[in-house]
């Protein structure tokens, strides 16, 4: 009988390491994570879904308190207004981080506000479960984003934390430091063209549309 109870809590340890180690999910390291309260009604999410936060990856997820399921993206049944609201409060992080040391050699740094549609590689984002808008109806709201921002009515910085489908939406669309062959070529070249300060017109990649700041 003592020799099944140490096979059992053997088995139980090797369950736990396993999930630590899963770099998919989302809370992967269990002694890190902060759980982010409040209630169904002000976040917008579905019963048993809580925002909480990853301190390893410093973004939002979200996870079922019964099912002790976790996930990036939002479940299905989430108020996609009411979330957005709620993460601009509680998970957007101010201004761009200004950089502690010297800029990295051969890098450059970036923001960006994407916009995805139902054809984009992964239809998907954490303002919404399952992404349905065309590709026309994406370029017709990325493109109100840009006469914002060229009219000087509102910064990529000021419209990303609520309107991008990116997680760097929580940073501002701050991306950090890249090099050449770190991002999709259609987005390097865009970016790479800049003048730091500027923005550029709607680039398309596989992921859906952009407006980028150097």
């Amino acid at each position: 009988m003592g020799q099944e109870r140490k096979e059992t809590m053997k088995k139980k340890k090797e369950d736990a390491i396993l999930v630590r180690r899963n770099p998919w999910t989302p809370g992967n390291q269990l002694t890190s994570l902060l759980p982010v309260e409040n209630g169904q009604a002000e976040t917008g999410l579905p019963p048993n879904w809580e925002v909480r936060h990853s301190n390893s990856k410093n973004l939002p997820y979200y996870f079922n308190s019964v099912e002790k399921v976790s996930r990036w993206e939002p479940p299905a049944g989430t108020d996609s207004e009411k979330l957005k609201h709620y993460m601009a409060a509680h998970h957007s992080s101010g201004s761009r981080p200004v950089p502690i040391s010297g800029v990295p050699d051969g890098k450059i740094r970036a923001a960006h506000l994407l916009i995805k549609h139902k054809d984009s590689r992964r239809p998907s984002s954490w303002r919404e479960a399952e992404i349905t808008r065309t590709k026309e109806e994406a370029m017709e709201i990325i493109k109100g984003h840009e006469r914002k921002i060229k009219s000087g009515s509102a910064s990529l910085g000021d419209l990303a934390p609520t309107e991008s489908d990116c997680s760097s939406a929580r940073k501002r669309g701050d991306l950090g430091y890249f090099g050449r062959g770190d991002m999709q070529k259609e987005f390097e070249d865009a970016v790479f063209a800049l003048k730091v300060g500027e923005v550029s017109g709607v680039t398309v990649t596989a992921s859906g549309l952009h407006l980028i700041e150097r």
